[in-house]
């Protein structure tokens, strides 16, 4: 199975200044980003950034880094533009993988990759949550699923909503009941990634704060991979860093 990982990087993080460039036990964390996306098969994994200072690094680390403009609203918008200037075919499977996750479970890129190589156009990943916390948090964005597998919608709100037993309590979970957590990874077809940015945005996304919303409001599927437990967090606070740095000090 042949598919490229683009992971778009930048420095403009505001709750972890130069973000990409932390140290993870002697390297930057953009690096072991894309260590980790060499372990999922990909025949190719690219960088996608508007920092010099990433392109350096990438460079020191024997890792391909390809210059983007700075104004890209989007993740998305920025790995088509790297898929565009590589001149990669339409029918290559392009996987966004977020430079902040060191982590990831590589066997996920694969796993959404085959997805989008069986036909559709856009797949993601999901897993089961079991906590009642969880489930309530609108920081969390959960996804519910068509019988063959694919988005009906993606929401912070809790969905499905389990009208009978919710209406008795909300302390806790009924048996049988696990909403789809969302897991932020991405595949696409290449023909479909150069459409996207000229895809007009969708009231839907603007309401929940979800770009993907502007792919189903489209009438575009997005395939989903379930995994039956949650993948390592990804770095988003300084306390994320601490426990990612202990992870390769260990």
């Amino acid at each position: 199975m042949s598919f490229t990982v683009i992971i778009p990087a930048r420095l403009a993080s505001t709750r972890l200044p130069n973000k990409p460039l932390a140290d993870l036990g002697g390297k930057p964390m953009v690096v072991r980003v894309a260590e980790r996306a060499r372990e999922s098969g990909a025949s190719r994994i690219i960088v996608a950034t508007d920092a010099p200072g990433i392109l350096e690094a990438c460079a020191l680390h024997g890792i391909e880094a390809c210059m983007t403009r700075a104004d890209h609203p989007s993740g998305t918008d920025r790995i088509a533009e790297v898929a565009q200037t590589l001149g990669l075919p339409l029918d290559e499977v392009v996987v966004n993988l977020q430079g902040d996750e060191p982590l990831i479970e590589p066997g996920l890129l694969a796993a959404c990759a085959a997805l989008v190589q069986q036909g559709v156009p856009m797949a993601t990943c999901a897993h089961p949550i079991y906590e009642v916390a969880e489930v309530f948090n609108p920081n969390i964005v959960k996804v519910v699923l068509d019988k063959a597998g694919r988005a009906l919608y993606f929401s912070r709100a809790t969905i499905p909503w389990h009208r009978d037993a919710f209406m008795a309590s909300q302390d806790s979970l009924p048996a049988g009941y696990a909403p789809l957590r969302h897991i932020g990874l991405y595949a696409y077809s290449n023909a479909f990634l150069q459409a996207y940015p000229a895809l007009e945005a969708s009231p839907l996304e603007t309401i929940e704060a979800l770009e993907q919303l502007r792919v189903l409001w489209h009438g575009v599927p997005i395939a989903v991979h379930v995994t039956d437990s949650a993948p390592p967090g990804g770095v988003d606070t300084p306390d994320d860093l601490e426990r990612v740095r202990k992870h390769y000090a260990a």
